[in-house]
């Protein structure tokens, strides 16, 4: 896909007013979903209150959702049409006790939306909602499709799940937002190309026959040597792998031996790759693999590399992010879209890029003035002025598209 001037994507000002009106008077309910869901979080496989929640709430606006095998659901909306744009949110939410002290904080010990999926899915119930109503009033071009996905937090994810069960048939492209506590509220922020990383989970085990410290040369010093995997392991990936790729191994965890006087018989390293290039995370096993052979093989130590993959990057395709970027701008205005940072998180929004062209949006959570929470915390909360902007960024992206504006 070709990217394409802004001017490409100027939709009509009977659209835009509509929108606006639209996710104005939608955006009381939205709000109330959003804490509803916040109140009764749902870990990953196990959504089902909120997949209910999402479906009567669509049935009340007339459309016809579809419950995906387990949790999740999609639901069409608009003429139909092969080439749907798709609009995807996640529904789970994450094991962590809930500290935002808010009325409307988790009545779930130990589990908690610190991640701001509950705000996804009011995004994407609100498109749904208002996109409907422009069907009704015969401003709704082409077929749009919600498709609200379980499990993004685990792996294997539920995004591979989602397209088995046939999500992605007649769709053409898909777009997602993520909430992001670096941006004001009433901002988003996107970037062409990769913008977040493939995560994947690396276990080493080393072995050897163990013996007494007085005689390492009578045995494997295996401490010794997983030391060394430690050290240059990072070290050889920065010079096998194309530097441009951002991968990144960082250890978390290194075990062995038990006692100062005892060469221990194993040991076990655990860390997380992270590659922000498809082709360089497709390379990464074999690499991996070698290494740690040629950097064991002098201390006579037998190894085991397990790479275990998580989630590819997500490449946002050009002439996507150039369409959502657009849409911001017309409804927030110039100041209201920045260039997205990369990051080194991994967003298995991957797997439907990996399918068809895509752009994954960071949404503005961030209070003006107020505290800069990060996700995957307890106290993680959102500026709630931020969901009727994902919502109308949606509702003219998709609008856009279906009017065929990308040319």
């Amino acid at each position: 896909m070709q990217d394409f001037p802004d001017q490409a994507m100027a939709l009509a000002q009977e659209q835009r007013e509509a929108i606006r009106a639209i996710v104005r008077d939608v955006t009381p309910r939205l709000i109330e979903v959003r804490r509803d869901i916040h109140r009764h979080p749902e870990v990953a496989h196990h959504e089902a209150r909120t997949t209910s929640l999402v479906m009567a709430r669509l049935k009340e606006a007339g459309l016809a959702p579809r419950r995906l095998p387990g949790t999740g659901l999609t639901c069409d909306l608009g003429p139909d049409g092969p080439s749907r744009l798709a609009i995807r949110a996640d529904l789970d939410a994450l094991p962590v006790q809930d500290r935002t002290g808010t009325p409307h904080a988790s009545t779930v010990d130990g589990v908690a939306h610190a991640c701001g999926h509950d705000a996804h899915v009011a995004c994407a119930l609100g498109a749904g909602l208002a996109l409907a109503e422009l069907d009704r009033r015969g401003l709704l071009p082409g077929p749009i499709r919600l498709i609200f996905q379980p499990a993004e937090e685990v792996h294997p994810s539920g995004a591979l799940k989602v397209i088995a069960a046939g999500a992605l048939d007649d769709v053409a492209a898909i777009i997602a937002l993520h909430c992001d506590p670096r941006y004001e509220a009433g901002t988003i922020a996107i970037r062409p190309g990769p913008i977040t990383s493939a995560s994947d989970q690396v276990t080493i085990y080393a072995y050897g026959d163990g013996g007494h410290t007085s005689r390492p040369h009578l045995t494997q010093d295996l401490v010794f040597a997983t030391g060394q995997i430690v050290v240059q392991l990072p070290a050889v990936l920065d010079r096998r792998l194309d530097p441009r790729s951002g991968a990144n191994l960082t250890w978390g965890a290194v075990h062995a031996g038990s006692v100062h006087n005892a060469i221990p018989g194993s040991a076990v390293i655990e860390g997380t790759l992270r590659v922000l290039d498809v082709r360089a995370w497709e390379e990464a096993s074999q690499v991996l693999a070698d290494a740690v052979t040629h950097i064991a093989k002098p201390y006579g130590v037998r190894t085991e590399v397990r790479h275990e993959r998580g989630v590819p990057p997500v490449d946002n395709e050009p002439g996507m992010a150039s369409l959502v970027a657009a849409a911001g701008r017309l409804m927030l205005g110039e100041g209201g879209v920045g260039v997205a940072e990369q990051s080194l998180g991994g967003e298995d929004f991957a797997w439907y890029t990996q399918k068809i062209p895509g752009a994954l949006v960071r949404l503005g959570t961030m209070a003006p003035g107020g505290p800069e929470y990060d996700l995957h915390q307890g106290d993680f909360d959102i500026d709630e002025a931020a969901i009727p902007v994902g919502t109308e960024v949606f509702v003219a992206t998709a609008v856009a598209y279906a009017s065929g504006a990308r040319g």
